[in-house]
């Protein structure tokens, strides 16, 4: 964490990760500062981009979104062009819910968040259709014990 971020900026960033829809007034008490040096100090780690937004999060079981895959891909392209590609074709797949470049065994993993298995087939085969990859490997959550965790600062 930034230098110029002391204990009550990491009070306010805990308790906006807790509850992002808390009043100013709330977050301000909740802190121990006045509602202005709050807001001043919100303010600025919205302008450094500590804070790059705020969200709401959503229970995918109410929403009908009950299968959670972890998907690790590896391919043989590395140059910067085929990851450009790649990168665009998974934004244009909206159950793709995380995605990351990794080490180790595999090149790249990712999150979707699908209704059932038949949806989850429609999104693999709309990701391996416009882009080689050597090989897909796909694990079904059973069970999610600990999702979207805060931060720890």
């Amino acid at each position: 964490m930034s230098e110029k971020t002391d204990q009550f900026d990491r009070r306010i960033l805990r308790e906006l990760q807790r509850d992002a829809g808390l009043s100013q007034r709330d977050l301000a008490e909740k802190v121990g500062l006045s509602q202005n040096a709050c807001w001043r100090r919100l303010r600025a780690l919205e302008e450094r981009g500590v804070i790059r937004g705020r969200t709401l999060v959503l229970d995918r079981d109410k929403l009908g979104l009950g299968l959670t895959v972890f998907v690790l891909v590896k391919t043989r392209h590395h140059s910067a062009v085929w990851l450009q590609t790649f990168r665009q074709h998974v934004a244009g797949i909206p159950e793709i819910v995380d995605f990351f470049r990794i080490g180790g065994e595999y090149d790249y993993m990712m999150r979707i968040v699908t209704t059932d298995m038949a949806s989850y087939d429609s999104v693999y085969q709309r990701l391996i259709q416009k882009v080689e990859l050597e090989s897909v490997t796909s694990y079904f959550a059973m069970e999610a014990i600990a999702e979207r965790r805060p931060l720890p600062v």
